[in-house]
């Protein structure tokens, strides 16, 4: 269209790239191309109280739909906001696009002027300064790009006057998408999925897991078979929770949230095999895991180091689903495996056992956080989408069976609180049927609140279950192990439930785990979100952070 601005033929550009949602906060760098986006045919537009929600909604949306997430802002300070996303969308490999005003680049003088492409640089964003008209379509193609092929935020700077010129006529629009490598799944070399065979058929107590790119490969099929015919046992990292949890020797999450069964298998391996992990700090618990364990790492971009420890000691760089195929192949050409590992008593004790066994005494007024996720894994159907918040609380509800990992969404990267909010709200925006339910502290909770009105104005059911033990959880306990006074990070339980009705949302607080079932189908019957203030006890610490102490909570 002749004469059409150039923040108009970006937002068509946006859409020409597959976008139909985005999640925004309004300012003077960024309105014109955020009202062009809401007046397209079929987007979704959702606009935040706080720059950093926009963000981290995108992401939520991402981990709901593999789509791209895209989020914008405005200039300076409206920027500034969302470093915290960034950091955690880069470490957490999340292709994200956040549109970025900046300051008019013909004014003498702005008040929210700032180098932007520094700070973007710093959390690990890659920086697309488009002051060029003639570019304008280069520009957002390459940040699709970008964010596609290397699973990274990619910020678009667009000058605020430059937004409202013309649009120079430079031809239709030619979407990422079309230059975007088509390469096949990558096979393991013959010789190592020999050496990997051999390594099963000898093993006597192998445990196998599978990470996100597991997942992402479609492998839980073959990896169960390979396991199956080894004799090993099946594990998960905490993103591919669930995976396994039909098969009756599945031991769950390894690493820092492993059970106490999980925890005496690990001691027992004398062979781990992952497939698409980057067996990071967390899923070997900081080498604690197996420590007798030969450590075989199966990805696409295997890692020779990860978090500061050897990662393995053999790579194989192939697809997940390919390299378990190949593998099994090799292994039956053998016969029998050794494993032993494999009994019905330790069958019994997976299926029977708690994931945490520890004693805590029994405190009136408020609930045990195990026993809280323990009625609510019998209440909340498997089909429904689980996010995952951050600190203390976020361990409790992993121990729920029986889900799938497509429906469990957690970033945990950047170890920053405070995100799970506006991860549920990405999260129900792409679901839009009513059953995302995020397990979050009041700490974290508390830190965005405001983006209940988010939820309310664009008519988001989302059940919000708060375990409010009315502190940072993580950091009494450390205090207290440290014996120095815990009271600053106390701040009392703070009444969620009337804040959630102040934003015309439904509220309750829950004491006695007997309310859960009428209270679940009391929220299935509406159509409005609801926030659960859960009244937990803050004596209960989870065995993680447990462990974590135990170490020495400086130590890594």
């Amino acid at each position: 269209m002749k004469n059409m601005p150039i923040y108009e033929a970006l937002a068509q550009a946006f859409a020409a790239e597959g976008v139909d949602t985005h999640f925004t906060l309004m300012g003077d760098g960024n309105m014109h191309w955020a009202a062009a986006m809401k007046n397209l045919d079929g987007m979704g537009s959702y606009f935040a109280r706080h720059e950093h929600c926009a963000c981290a909604a995108a992401m939520g949306y991402h981990m709901a739909t593999g789509k791209v997430g895209v989020a914008s802002v405005t200039c300076g300070p409206g920027f500034t906001q969302i470093m915290t996303a960034l950091a955690g969308a880069a470490q957490g490999h999340i292709p994200m696009v956040v549109f970025a005003g900046e300051s008019p680049i013909n004014a003498k003088w702005y008040n929210q002027y700032i180098e932007q492409a520094p700070f973007a640089h710093a959390a690990g964003a890659h920086y697309i300064s488009a002051h060029s008209p003639q570019r304008m379509y280069q520009y957002v193609r390459e940040a699709f790009h970008t964010a596609r092929e290397k699973r990274m935020p990619v910020v678009i700077g667009v000058p605020y006057d430059l937004q409202k010129q013309p649009m120079p006529d430079i031809g239709s629009y030619q979407s990422s998408t079309q230059v975007m490598p088509s390469a096949e799944p990558l096979y393991p070399h013959p010789h190592q999925v020999a050496q990997l065979a051999e390594k099963l058929a000898n093993a006597k107590c192998p445990i196998v897991i599978a990470g996100r790119g597991a997942v992402r490969s479609g492998a839980a099929v073959e990896i169960e078979q390979l396991a199956d015919a080894a004799g090993a046992l099946l594990a998960t990292t905490l993103p591919a929770r669930g995976m396994f949890d039909h098969n009756r020797f599945s031991i769950g999450i390894s690493g820092g949230y492993a059970s106490d069964v999980a925890r005496d298998a690990g001691a027992q391996a004398d062979l781990v095999v992952t497939f698409g992990s980057s067996l990071n700090y967390y899923t070997v618990d900081g080498g604690h895991m197996y420590p007798k364990a030969e450590v075989v790492q199966v990805d696409i971009h295997p890692l020779g180091l990860a978090h500061g420890m050897k990662s393995g000691d053999l790579h194989l760089r192939a697809d997940a689903r390919l390299a378990a195929v190949e593998t099994l192949k090799a292994l039956r050409a053998k016969g029998r495996a050794k494993a032993s590992i494999r009994s019905p008593e330790l069958a019994k004790r997976i299926k029977e056992e708690p994931a945490d066994s520890a004693h805590f005494p029994a405190e009136p007024g408020v609930l045990d956080p195990r026993r809280v996720i323990d009625e609510l894994d019998r209440i909340v159907p498997k089909d429904w989408d689980s996010v995952s918040g951050s600190g203390h609380q976020s361990y409790f509800h992993s121990v729920m069976r029986g889900r799938k990992p497509e429906n469990y969404h957690v970033i945990r990267e950047f170890g920053a609180i405070g995100n799970g909010l506006p991860f549920s709200i990405g999260v129900a925006a792409a679901r839009k049927d009513g059953k995302t339910v995020l397990f979050d502290g009041d700490g974290g909770f508390l830190m965005h609140v405001q983006e209940l009105e988010m939820v309310q104005r664009h008519g988001l059911k989302v059940l919000f279950v708060i375990l409010n033990d009315g502190a940072y959880g993580s950091e009494i306990h450390k205090l207290r192990l440290d014996g120095v006074d815990d009271s600053g990070a106390i701040f009392g339980r703070t009444d969620l439930a009337a804040i959630a009705k102040g934003f015309g949302l439904r509220g309750t607080t829950v004491t006695d785990v007997s309310q859960f079932r009428l209270l679940f189908d009391a929220y299935q019957a509406q159509d409005i979100a609801e926030v659960w203030n859960v009244h937990i006890s803050d004596q209960v610490m989870n065995p993680s952070t447990r462990r974590q102490l135990g170490r020495g909570h400086g130590k890594m």
